[in-house]
C-alpha cells in the first residue's frame, strides 16, 4: 500500500495548510506544480496538503511521496465503499493511493451537487473507517452574513454533520471555515471576522467534546486566503491554518502562505 497514514495526534500537533486545485490541472501540469511545491522548504510545525483532482493523485503521489512534510489530499469520496455508483471513489479506493486528507463539505459540492450535512456526515464516517483524515467545510452565504446569522448557521452545519461522532472520532477531523460570499470573489473575511467564527466553532466543540479535544482540533480559514494575507490571518489565536483554493495553484504563492507562520 502506498498509503503514509497520518496518526491523530499529530494532526492536532502541527498547522495545516491544504491546497484544492479544484477542477484544474492536466496531468503533466499537476506534476509540474507538484515538483515545484516539493522543492519548497517548509517548517517542521506545518503539515502542507496537496489536494488535486482524483486523475492527478497517483502522479502527485510519486513526487511527494519521499516528502515527510507533504501530504496527498482528495477532493471527495462517496461513503458507499463498493457498488454501482458510477463515477464515484471510496474512502478504500482512496486509501490505496496514498491518499491522507480528503475535503468533505466544500460549499461548492454543497452548492452544485445539493449536498446535505446529513450526507457529509456519512462521508466523514466513511473516511474515518479508512484512517483517513476528513477536512469538513462550513460557511455561510452572503445573505445569512447579512442577517446577522452566520454563527447560528455554522453552528447548525457542525452540529448536523459532527455531533453523531465520538470524542475519538472528532479527534481525527479538521474543520475549515470557509465563508462562502468569500470563496473565489477576492473578498475575505476581515482578521475580526474570522477569529469570531473560529473561536465560536472552537467554543461549540468544547461544549460537545470537552476543552482538550475542542483545543487539539485544527480549524482552518478557507475563502481567498493568499500570499498577501495569510501572514495576518494565520496569527489569530483560532486560526490553525489555511484550505486554499486559486492561491495553491501558483507554486511560488502556495509555498509563502505555507511558511507564513
Amino acid at each position: 500500500m502506498l498509503r503514509d497514514s497520518v496518526k491523530f495526534s499529530e494532526v492536532a500537533k502541527k498547522k495545516i495548510v491544504a491546497g484544492n486545485w479544484k477542477m484544474n490541472k492536466t496531468i503533466e501540469e499537476g506534476t509540474a506544480l507538484a515538483k515545484a511545491v516539493a522543492a519548497g522548504k517548509f517548517s517542521s510545525r506545518v503539515t502542507v496538503v496537496l489536494c488535486p483532482p482524483f486523475i492527478n493523485l497517483q502522479s502527485v503521489q510519486k513526487v511527494i511521496a519521499r516528502k515527510k512534510s507533504i501530504r496527498l489530499g482528495a477532493q471527495n469520496l462517496y461513503p458507499e465503499p463498493h457498488g454501482a455508483y458510477t463515477g464515484e471513489v471510496s474512502a478504500e479506493m482512496l486509501g490505496a493511493a496514498g491518499v491522507s486528507y480528503v475535503i468533505l463539505g466544500h460549499s461548492e459540492r454543497r452548492q452544485y451537487f445539493h449536498e446535505s450535512d446529513e450526507f457529509i456526515s456519512r462521508k466523514i464516517k466513511a473516511a474515518l473507517s479508512k484512517g483517513i483524515t476528513p477536512i469538513f467545510c462550513c460557511g455561510e452565504p452572503s445573505e445569512i452574513r447579512h442577517a446577522g446569522k452566520h454563527i447560528a448557521y455554522v453552528e447548525n452545519q457542525l452540529h448536523n454533520a459532527l455531533f453523531n461522532l465520538t470524542e475519538a472520532e472528532i479527534s481525527g477531523v479538521v474543520i475549515a471555515y470557509e465563508p462562502i460570499w468569500a470563496i473565489g470573489t477576492g473578498l475575505t473575511a476581515s482578521p475580526q471576522q474570522a477569529q469570531e467564527m473560529h473561536a465560536s466553532i472552537r467554543k461549540l466543540l468544547k461544549k460537545r467534546f470537552g476543552a482538550t479535544t475542542a483545543k487539539n482540533i485544527p480549524i482552518l480559514y478557507g475563502g481567498s486566503c493568499n500570499a498577501g494575507n495569510a501572514a495576518e490571518l494565520f496569527t489569530l489565536p483560532d486560526v490553525d491554518g489555511g484550505l486554499i483554493g486559486g492561491a495553491s495553484l501558483n507554486a511560488e504563492d502556495f509555498i509563502k502562505i505555507a511558511n507564513s507562520f
